[in-house]
């Protein structure tokens, strides 16, 4: 794409990234998208693992990764949204997406894998 790096994601169309980086943020963005962005770019790093050849291991660290970026990016929504559904929408994202994440850990604790 000219003008700009795309970021492939799978399932979805490549999002322009105006000639920057992964991570980068633009001086003259909203602080939501800084945050968005940020917590977008962190959550993608980290389900780039390192694939044991384990399934259950391999979607459980994966997933880690996916819901801590799912409530970050909610908290970035309280931080900054303003209606009201979608605000209620971020909470129980941030509710049940911080009790799955408990699961999971104590799933990799119990399977003597590092929860990291």
């Amino acid at each position: 794409m000219a003008g700009g790096a795309a970021i492939p994601m799978q399932g979805a169309m490549p999002v322009q990234c105006k000639g920057m980086m992964p991570g980068a943020v633009a001086a003259e963005e909203p602080a939501s998208t800084k945050a968005f962005r940020i917590a977008s770019d962190r959550m993608h790093l980290g389900m780039a693992i390192d694939y044991s050849g384990n399934a259950d291991t391999d979607f459980v660290r994966g997933m880690l990764a996916h819901h801590r970026g799912a409530i970050e990016l909610a908290e970035a929504e309280l931080e900054y949204g303003k209606d009201p559904e979608i605000r209620k929408l971020a909470e129980g994202i941030i509710a049940t997406q911080q009790a799955e994440v408990a699961k999971m850990r104590k799933w990799l604790l119990d399977h003597r894998e590092d929860p990291k």
